[in-house]
């Protein structure tokens, strides 16, 4: 290890202890944890210091916003190696740090008793340890009482046992001065809700939701389908964006150059004579109508997430209103939104380097207050990798204090540590490569990734099977073997995942030779038979009723592989945060029939202090029971009827 990285491990600085090696921490405290609230939160720190004082250490912690600090001892085990733990009680960003500091009270127990064993003489010991009592500053009325009582009983008998009680120690450690007290630097810390770590996400296209060829869809449309989205079992409804569309250079049908008549223009060109980003687009109805659909949501046990994309169309209000926040070519035409070769005519970027930057990021974080006084708290961020990374650290930052609740999803499909990047600045969740992952090794591989250390403190991946943007080669067979395997990987591996609609429809129709939807409705408007033939609806909705009834399922970090032999076959144990619900997941990545042994000879399941190995393991489709045999089960799967096998875990 460098010496700049000795000392940014080395959290005490110029005290009379050294608090080292501190857990949780993500870049030696540059960046949040993040951890659920309601969910005790362990930490470990080395803690030491010269000679054989006796050494206390505290965990103290508080919101950001805060000022005064919660306290919980701390236990010292091997090899000056300390532990304590507590459990925010209110999503928000918090602070934490470990305090140090010498026991006097308890090193001269200790000494003394040695002496006592040694058959010293003690008669000044005992006065000086009487006068440490006289000297107690107030830690409450209880420990108070102790002390004055323990004193009393000594100075009235001369007997030296009334000082070396346990509990006279213990009112001393809390009552007595602490002048070599250290304490570490504050790490940051954000407790986020449940939905940020578990969720099944349906992504709508709104103006796709009608029922008439043709014709736009609207919010009320949008209100007529959340019972059949609801009944699928999903937590989040997203819309892609909501604005008025751009008509300069609008985009026509998968993604053409040019618009014929009637083209309704892709909604990620954002921006338009009737408004900007908090602006809604007239056809869809009014920002009334908007929240009735918000309200809609919640009455169906559901939340809306909207997408966030920080690009306008040149006929954005802001081109006028703001130039300067926008860039042009040296002949004056305008910049373009470009990934060369790619050209993107129908968007504009801001210039987050230009002068008025200040008043551009203060302008993009007012547009994400603005949508969550319309009572939307989920936002998808669109390509986040492409704009400044201490933007979006300032500005969840900035939205987090005022509102703790909010969870931002980072949809970038980018350099690994880049997404990474993204992660630990601030962004709940990640987009991540599960939708490219086919075969058992790179699933394996990648999974082993964002569970290990440090990865797992701060990386939430969500996994979506399929985008508007991206139809992968592996459904564009069409076949419901894979639609429902891939689906059930994701609703397994991943504690949160997400369909893109059209998904539970088998849509597989590519552009040729590229990995898009032909007809894709990100360039016009689609009227679907929601209950076509063949649907999937039904798998859907059991994966998420099982979900739902199965905390092993939400959370993806307690993951352990199985060695299965086929090597078509994937097969895992998850179990829940609190050990009390632990299932066994096997899934098909071939569509041939398997016969294959499933080992669960060394899985133990049950709390702490009471773990057991798995007996028998119970279908949670059928209620069926398998008594384990010979440390295993043998079993058969055949995709073409369901390429998923779930079973609950039996001590």
């Amino acid at each position: 290890m460098n010496k700049t990285a000795q000392t940014v491990e080395s959290a005490a600085v110029g005290g009379t202890f050294h608090i080292e090696d501190v857990y949780p921490l993500i870049d030696g405290g540059r960046f949040p944890v993040k951890r659920i609230v309601g969910e005790r939160v362990e930490v470990w720190a080395d803690v030491y210091r010269d000679g054989h004082d006796v050494t206390a250490a505290a965990l103290v912690w508080r919101l950001e916003r805060e000022r005064e600090w919660r306290r919980a001892p701390m236990t010292q085990h091997d090899n000056d190696r300390w532990s304590g733990s507590f459990v925010p009680d209110a999503p928000g960003r918090y602070v934490y740090a470990i305090e140090a500091w010498s026991d006097e009270f308890a090193t001269w127990k200790h000494g003394f008793e040695l002496k006592q064993k040694a058959g010293a003489d003690l008669a000044l010991d005992a006065i000086e340890g009487a006068g440490m009592l006289t000297k107690a500053q107030s830690g409450g009325d209880a420990a108070s009482a102790v002390i004055l009582r323990q004193c009393e009983q000594f100075l009235r008998t001369g007997d030296t046992a009334p000082l070396l009680t346990d509990e006279l120690q213990s009112a001393m450690a809390e009552s007595q001065s602490r002048p070599d007290l250290t304490r570490s630097p504050l790490f940051p810390f954000m407790a986020d809700r449940p939905r940020a770590r578990n969720g099944a996400w349906y992504e709508m296209v709104p103006r796709s939701q009608g029922q008439i060829p043709g014709q736009h869809g609207t919010f009320q449309d949008c209100i007529a389908r959340l019972h059949d989205v609801a009944e699928m079992g999903f937590d989040v409804v997203y819309f892609t964006p909501i604005h008025p569309i751009g008509k300069t250079n609008r985009k026509g049908r998968n993604n053409a150059t040019m618009a014929a008549e009637g083209d309704p223009g892709s909604p990620y060109a954002i921006g338009a004579a009737e408004g900007g980003h908090d602006a809604v687009h007239p056809e869809l109805g009014t920002l009334e109508d908007f929240r009735e659909f918000v309200a809609a949501c919640q009455a169906h046990g559901m939340e809306v997430a909207l997408d966030f994309a920080v690009q306008c169309s040149p006929d954005h209000p802001w081109l006028t209103q703001h130039p300067q926040w926008f860039k042009r070519r040296p002949d004056g035409s305008m910049r373009y939104a470009e990934n060369p070769p790619k050209k993107y005519e129908d968007i504009v970027n801001p210039d987050f380097m230009s002068e008025d930057a200040g008043a551009l990021w203060n302008a993009l974080r007012d547009v994400v207050l603005f949508w969550i006084d319309q009572g939307v708290r989920i936002f998808r961020v669109d390509n986040p990798h492409t704009k400044p990374l201490p933007f979006w650290e300032w500005l969840i930052h900035e939205v987090q204090l005022r509102h703790p609740d909010v969870i931002f999803l980072a949809e970038a499909f980018t350099r690994p540590k880049l997404m990474k990047g993204l992660a630990k600045l601030g962004f709940t969740q990640s987009y991540t490569y599960f939708t490219w992952r086919t075969q058992r090794g790179e699933l394996e591989q990648y999974l082993n990734e964002l569970t290990a250390y440090p990865d797992r403190d701060f990386y939430r991946p969500n996994f979506f099977v399929n985008t508007p943007d991206i139809l992968p080669f592996h459904l564009q067979g069409g076949e419901p073997w894979m639609f429902k395997s891939r689906v059930a990987l994701a609703a397994t591996l991943s504690s949160s995942y997400g369909i893109y609609n059209g998904f539970e429809l088998l849509e597989h129709e590519p552009l040729p030779g590229r990995e898009e939807y032909l007809d894709s409705d990100k360039y016009e408007i689609k009227v679907r038979d929601w209950d076509k033939p063949g649907n999937i609806k039904p798998y859907i909705r059991e994966l998420n009723r099982i979900r739902r009834e199965n905390t092993a399922l939400q959370q993806t970090s307690n993951l352990r592989f199985l060695p299965i032999e086929d090597g078509n076959v994937i097969g895992f144990v998850k179990e829940s945060v609190n050990q009390t619900n632990s299932l066994v997941v096997a899934i098909a990545l071939s569509p041939d029939p398997h016969e294959f042994w499933l080992p669960l000879g060394d899985i133990q399941v049950g709390m702490a202090g009471d773990r057991r190995n798995v007996a028998a393991v119970e279908n949670v489709v059928t209620g069926e029971r398998h008594p384990l045999e010979w440390g295993g089960i043998h079993l058969r799967i055949d995709p073409m009827r369901d390429p998923a096998l779930l079973f609950r875990c039996l001590a």
